[in-house]
């Protein structure tokens, strides 16, 4: 059986709709949360071993090493998967971690990327794994950081706000800075745990549970898709 260790920091930031399309590809599904995991445990987790590595999402920076000591340990974790040239994927920090990982930076925006809203694919983009999207399709944005492109890699999607969205290195190594994975019918769980970002923000929650079941059904079908799209090219 296949395997797919997950770096998780926040409970309700899993693997959301693509666990399923995991499970149904024969991948058996391990998660490791730093904020359970002591230093050495983490540091410890067999980088080149699993058949897929993803790394999470989390509400905070991606350079707040100082802060989350735990976060130097996923970037040597993540420079060896690199060195592995097996298939890595990043969703939101998880993308901004890869990208240090590779040499670029990562830094505020000023401003917030909350909520469910258009996208734009480059050439790359719609020719490549995130073309069941469609140019302007609606995914979630829950974001405040953008990394930079890092050397070598492709640049897929951009917005108005943020315009390093999604890259590519090569076919094993894909970084989105938006949210694919998570559940439109689990929303009400990221409205809660970010209850103080989005008050902070001006961002009406009741905006985003509106959207979630709006765009909800159709977004799930396309984030599976560009997930199967991604690992067909794996083989």
């Amino acid at each position: 059986m296949k395997t797919v260790l997950a770096i998780r920091h926040v409970a309700f930031e899993d693997l959301g709709v693509f666990a399923p399309v995991l499970e149904e590809l024969g991948y058996q599904i391990r998660y490791a949360d730093p904020g359970i995991l002591a230093a050495g445990e983490l540091a410890a987790l067999e980088a080149e071993s699993p058949d897929l590595l993803a790394v999470l999402g989390a509400p905070i920076g991606a350079y707040d090493e100082a802060t989350y000591p735990f976060l130097q340990a996923e970037l040597e974790l993540l420079a060896r998967r690199l060195r592995s040239g097996k298939p890595l994927l990043g969703i939101c920090l998880g993308a901004q971690l890869i990208a240090r990982a590779l040499g670029a930076g990562v830094a505020p925006m000023g401003v917030k990327e909350i909520g469910f809203g258009g996208l734009r694919l480059t050439a790359a983009g719609a020719a490549g794994c995130l073309a069941a999207l469609g140019d302007g399709g609606t995914v979630l944005h829950w974001h405040g950081d953008m990394f930079e492109l890092p050397p070598g890699a492709t640049l897929l999607a951009r917005t108005d706000i943020c315009p390093n969205q999604a890259f590519a290195l090569g076919t094993a190594v894909l970084g989105l800075q938006f949210h694919l994975e998570a559940d439109p019918a689990r929303i009400e769980q990221w409205l809660i745990g970010h209850a103080a970002e989005l008050s902070a923000s001006g961002i009406d929650p009741v905006v985003i549970r509106r959207q979630a079941k709006e765009v909800g059904e159709a977004l799930r079908r396309r984030g599976q898709q560009v997930l199967r799209d991604w690992l067909a090219a794996q083989a």
